[in-house]
């Protein structure tokens, strides 16, 4: 999903290949992050019979009654999150696509406090409820925010930029987006040419802790696991490693391929198959794709067929999840 260049269209990362790759598109398929609305679009275009458009932002609802009118009942507009996807989709379906992260459109608007690239409030909360970037960055102690940076941004100087913002909010609340990529930008070396821009990993790390991101994707590939036929076809498009490899993991745990998240971790057990692996080592985009979305440059998809083996939980244990949780209540 992601880009931070407000002129550049919303174009659908890895497209080509997912209707490639999982043709024929047809029956009931369930978008659960619809965002901008080009993969729903592009599922209505390519067959299906109805596609359901899952969001946790209102706003993207919102925005998408317009284009969706033309498709009359073929489209369901539902608000929720992907971690409740089969209860929101109401029945078995027949396919499912996940574009993980944030999105474009949220990106874009400064008032969201997403991006560093333009000033507006320190919040980045998708469904725009509960706990903000605000409140972790000013309420938090020292060491909490340095394992949020370091889990979930993968930031080696966690500790050096905790120790600056800590020392920051003593004079007044961090309260803009550019006021924190300054603080954060101060602990880091000056970017070369063709790097990205220092507060990337902060941002990163303070975006998936206030929407508990990791959380919900192990729960949203559950729930995929429930929710698809037999035959059904799960795509995944993740933008960092991390995500990645939760993805990567949970799809060869259930194509019955066991492993271990490291090699201090207990083997997975071999179970029964409930996918079937599609582009074992995953897909990125080809020079073509490259050359017309530069931001498609870090995403990776991977895909699976569903079989007939019975819908469980996965054991965490096997994932490779960063071991932080936030408390949610403060």
């Amino acid at each position: 999903m992601m880009s931070s260049n407000s002129d550049s269209p919303h174009i659908p990362v890895l497209l080509d290949p997912i209707l490639a790759h999982l043709a024929p598109i047809t029956g009931v398929w369930l978008d659960g992050t619809l965002g901008a609305g080009g993969y729903a679009r592009a599922l209505l275009e390519a067959g299906a019979d109805q596609v359901i458009g899952l969001d946790r932002d209102p706003l993207a609802l919102q925005m998408a009654e317009g284009w969706a009118a033309a498709y009359g009942e073929r489209i369901r507009l539902v608000a929720g999150n992907f971690a409740q996807l089969d209860q929101h989709a109401g029945g078995q379906v027949d396919g499912v696509v996940l574009d993980l992260g944030v999105s474009s459109m949220q990106l874009d608007q400064a008032e969201r406090g997403f991006s560093f690239a333009k000033d507006g409030p320190l919040d980045m909360r998708m469904s725009q409820e509960g706990l903000s970037a605000r409140d972790l960055v000013n309420d938090l102690d020292e060491g909490e925010l340095a394992d949020i940076l370091y889990h979930f941004g993968e930031e080696r100087a966690s500790r050096r930029i905790a120790r600056a913002i800590a020392r920051a909010r003593q004079d007044a609340p961090i309260e803009t987006t550019l006021t924190l990529a300054a603080i954060v930008s101060g602990c880091l070396p000056r970017p070369k040419p063709g790097q990205s821009h220092p507060a990337t990993r902060s941002f990163q790390a303070l975006r998936i802790a206030v929407n508990a991101e990791f959380d919900a994707l192990v729960a949203g590939l559950e729930a995929a696991e429930r929710a698809l036929k037999p035959g059904g076809k799960l795509a995944v498009v993740s933008f960092h490693s991390m995500e990645d490899r939760v993805v990567k993991r949970f799809l060869a745990a259930r194509a019955g391929q066991g492993g271990r998240a490291n090699r201090f971790a207990p083997e997975a057990p071999t179970e029964a198959p409930r996918f079937r692996l599609i582009e074992r080592r995953g897909v990125s985009a080809d020079a073509e794709e490259l050359a017309r979305n530069p931001r498609a440059r870090s995403a990776r998809l991977r895909m699976a067929e569903r079989l007939d083996g019975p819908a469980e939980p996965v054991d965490r244990q096997i994932l490779g999840l960063p071991r932080l949780t936030l408390e949610r209540s403060r």
